[in-house]
């Protein structure tokens, strides 16, 4: 095994233990999409002109896509409370990669996400949401959800090594709650006005959303819609590799300088 793998992998252990014995943060974070589910769904559901069974099926997609953005909140959270109580000094004190820390906590994140996203799909499907896209679509629908979360982890865990506090970093990480409302999550974007709909249809979280409803067979691609609506598959892919390719060199660096 290599050094990256074995550092990767030592430091994705304890990730995976801490949050172990922090059982209601699981909880929490499990609970809070499928609430918010049955919220919209039967409230919000009967109010807008999609009601029903029908904006369910719509929200469930836009919900997945909105958990798999939650990876800014978590990983700032957790990289700037490593680097506050001193553990991100300790790593960097001794002989192992770089890229080992980061990694390793983003891959923990991808984990335990793989596995919450499963209680929400199934109230969704409880719910009247259905896959029609067949296996080949559900999977490819899961494999951008979880590429996504995992790019969205990396820009936590770059903006933690800046922040440096986890008292502000979980005040910012409430602010990101906000980017699924600027978005096609919760609403289609034919009603917003004309600038809120650019600002929608370019939200990397609505390429992802309108991508699994299109892999699972809920809707076809808007054709009047901005490109990353129009291509929502494409769009999608290109979104999670460009962040990555961004923010991985950004947050290998700045772990790198954060005892600086």
């Amino acid at each position: 095994m290599s050094t990256v793998a074995y550092d990767s992998t030592a430091v994705l252990g304890r990730h995976l233990r801490r949050i172990r014995h922090s059982p209601g943060v699981v909880v929490l974070t499990q609970t809070m999409p499928i609430t918010m589910l049955l919220f919209f769904g039967f409230v919000f559901g009967s109010a807008l002109a999609t009601p029903g069974q029908e904006y369910r099926a719509f929200l469930v997609p836009g919900l997945l896509a909105a958990t798999a953005a939650g990876g800014i909140m978590t990983g700032m959270f957790q990289s700037s409370q490593d680097v506050q109580r001193g553990v991100t000094d300790r790593f960097r004190t001794m002989p192992m990669s770089r890229i080992a820390v980061p990694l390793g906590q983003t891959a923990a994140d991808l984990l335990t996400t793989a596995i919450g996203m499963v209680p929400l799909v199934l109230v969704g499907l409880a719910v009247g949401w259905r896959i029609d896209g067949g296996v080949p679509g559900a999977l490819g629908a899961f494999g951008l959800l979880l590429l996504f979360r995992f790019a969205t982890n990396w820009v936590g865990a770059y903006l933690g090594l800046l922040i440096r506090n986890e008292e502000i970093a979980g005040q910012l990480g409430s602010v990101t709650f906000v980017l699924p409302l600027l978005s096609n999550a919760y609403i289609p974007t034919d009603g917003l006005p004309g600038w809120l709909r650019v600002v929608a249809e370019w939200n990397p979280i609505s390429a992802v959303a309108a991508a699994v409803r299109d892999l699972c067979g809920n809707a076809s691609p808007s054709a009047d819609a901005a490109w990353p609506l129009a291509n929502p598959v494409s769009s999608a892919l290109l979104w999670g590799l460009v962040i990555l390719a961004v923010f991985v060199p950004l947050t290998v660096r700045a772990y790198t300088r954060s005892g600086e």
